[in-house]
């Protein structure tokens, strides 16, 4: 494990921290994805096993939608769904942000406490 990635997960943990003390908004991870997607399967085999087990796991639980069934009636995307897989996060139903596609584990992970972030500020804006 690098350097890097420690201290970028020390970071993550402390801005996660910080957040936890504003009033919590229902975020919800969607991950939407189709048999058959190596990108899915490649995200699947690195991040899946301990993405519950982090911080934004725990912030953000991942719930799993296939593309080629209908839009669970409790979900609101911005606009559609074309590339698996598409992480879209959720407050109360309603998309707040999107990372499209599976950047690599560092990067996902960078994407993802960002859009976290900007989810809570956004909250305390509105």
């Amino acid at each position: 494990m690098s350097i890097l990635y420690t201290a970028r997960t020390a970071l993550t943990a402390l801005a996660l921290w910080c957040a936890a003390s504003l009033p919590v908004a229902a975020l919800e991870l969607i991950m939407v994805e189709e048999h058959g997607c190596i990108w899915c399967a490649r995200w699947n085999a690195e991040i899946a096993p301990i993405y519950p087990k982090t911080e934004e796991g725990e912030r953000a639980p991942l719930r799993r939608v296939d593309r080629f069934e209908p839009v669970p009636d409790d979900l609101t995307f911005a606009r559609r769904v074309i590339f698996t897989p598409t992480f879209v996060l959720m407050r109360d139903g309603q998309e707040v942000g999107r990372i499209e596609g599976y950047p690599g584990e560092d990067f996902f992970w960078d994407l993802l406490e960002r859009m976290i972030l900007d989810a809570d500020t956004k909250k305390g804006e509105g």
